[in-house]
């Protein structure tokens, strides 16, 4: 049985939240023609594929947020004319276009992580019903990205802060559902580029309690909340269907903190797919950033220590980890006294080879003026390009799915191999796993043999 979670003092009416239990459906979602992304792949292959990402950050999810840490800030203020650049600019960053996308894909990003602020432009009537406008530039965005063949992933940035501190958990679960829904039922007929994560960094935040102060929820509580929510995110995509049946979805851990997200108290949400499950947490190094680590052991071994935590929970039960956020510059301040890693840019080397070395997805955090210069879409760094761009190539895959005798092509005779593999009358070596096991549940099975016959007739393309 559910325990009671305190309840939050809640600026909607009974009236309104009944309301928010009625799911505004749009009339037409956008379609693309997703090349490579028409088919569905699992969570790994997924994980495989977007090498390093990007944060096109304070943008879509920029909000006027004056006092939004009061119990007074009772809904979202509309911004100039109310136009969705209003609001995507309101942060200082300039209005996103094809070619600020173009240049994170030539500076070797293979996925851009777009957060957004669903509340902009919302009415405030208790229906939760997302702005069209607002959902249509959103998509826009995730346009310019399958354009370029990157991953897009969406989320609720900083309005699931501002739902949960004023709802209690039953409300939430409502309220999410409801969002959740529409944002699907939008998108779901987009290619399988396109990758929903659940939320921010506020599941297991604080609630304002009955005398409007944010109070923090015992761990017991905070876990009941993430995992709810976490549950109630899944169920309403997939209850979407079309693409949204088996398309890739990333779980939001506590506070997206390492060391709560990998205790036992987190679950996992169910899913009626199999293998389309990644969790996100944010910042491996982040304590020894804090404490002004950087660069020296104690930073080189949290860190580790910190991935085999990910490692144990996760990825060695065949559940991706996705690193929405990890820093993309180290200030000076940060660093260690005489540190054995001593730039922001040997920094940021040594920290995505690590993550990338375990097979996490690290996506740097970067807003206008930081590390990705918008006006001239590059880096602005010559040295921090340089990494990016040796790594990003690295990761490259140096084989061919399919290709299980190596002579450059999918023929019948791999499909022959890959057969008389699924039927374990012959052992695949390493480098013919990693080309034919393409669910990556660790060998290769009849459905990985039937693709690979399919695309040795010609009749379907592996990616």
């Amino acid at each position: 049985m559910r325990k009671a979670i305190k309840r939050a003092v809640s600026l909607v009416t009974a009236a309104a939240m009944s309301a928010a239990c009625a799911i505004t459906v749009f009339a037409e979602a956008p379609t693309a023609e997703g090349g490579k992304f028409e088919t569905s792949i699992s969570a790994a292959r997924v994980a495989e594929e977007m090498g390093i990402g990007l944060n096109l950050g304070n943008t879509m999810e920029a909000y006027e947020a004056t006092n939004c840490e009061k119990i007074t800030y009772e809904w979202i203020p509309k911004l100039g004319d109310n136009k969705t650049s209003d609001y995507e600019t309101c942060w200082g960053a300039p209005v996103t276009t094809q070619e600020l996308i173009d240049g994170m894909k030539e500076a070797g990003f293979s996925t851009v992580r777009i957060p957004v602020f669903w509340g902009n432009m919302m009415e405030n009537d208790g229906t939760y019903t997302i702005n069209e406008n607002y959902l249509a530039r959103v998509a826009e965005i995730v346009q310019y990205c399958t354009n370029d063949d990157l991953y897009a992933v969406i989320n609720i940035h900083h309005f699931d802060e501002f739902i949960i501190r004023r709802n209690s958990l039953e409300d939430c679960e409502k309220i999410f559902n409801n969002l959740w829904t529409q944002i699907a039922e939008y998108f779901k007929d987009c290619p399988y580029n396109v990758v929903f994560e659940g939320y921010n960094e506020y599941l297991g935040g604080s609630q304002f309690n009955s005398k409007g102060r944010l109070v923090e929820l015992d761990r017991d509580e905070g876990y009941e909340l993430t995992n709810a929510l976490n549950q109630t995110f899944v169920d309403a995509v997939r209850a979407t269907g079309g693409r949204n049946a088996d398309r890739v979805l990333v779980a939001s851990g506590y506070w997206t903190n390492i060391d709560l997200t990998t205790a036992k108290e987190f679950k996992v949400p169910t899913d009626t797919a199999e293998n389309r499950l990644m969790v996100s947490v944010h910042y491996v190094d982040n304590s020894m950033y804090w404490s002004n680590q950087i660069g020296s052991q104690t930073w080189k071994d949290y860190s580790v220590a910190q991935c085999e935590l990910l490692k144990k929970a996760f990825t060695d039960k065949g559940i991706p980890v996705f690193v929405g956020e990890t820093t993309s510059r180290y200030p000076n301040s940060n660093f260690a006294r005489n540190p054995q890693v001593s730039t922001s840019s040997e920094a940021l080397s040594y920290m995505l080879s690590l993550i990338t070395d375990y097979g996490f997805v690290p996506v740097l955090w970067d807003t206008t003026g930081n590390f990705f210069d918008r006006d001239n879409n590059k880096i602005y760094s010559a040295s921090d390009a340089r990494v990016i761009l040796g790594i990003a190539g690295e990761l490259k895959k140096d084989y061919i799915l399919g290709d299980l005798n190596d002579d450059g092509n999918v023929n019948s005779q791999d499909a022959m191999i890959a057969v008389a593999m699924a039927k374990k009358t012959r052992t695949p070596t390493e480098r013919q796993l990693k080309c034919g096991d393409l669910d990556r549940n660790g060998k290769i099975e009849t459905n990985d043999a039937m693709i690979i016959v399919a695309a040795a007739k010609k009749t379907k393309k592996i990616y």
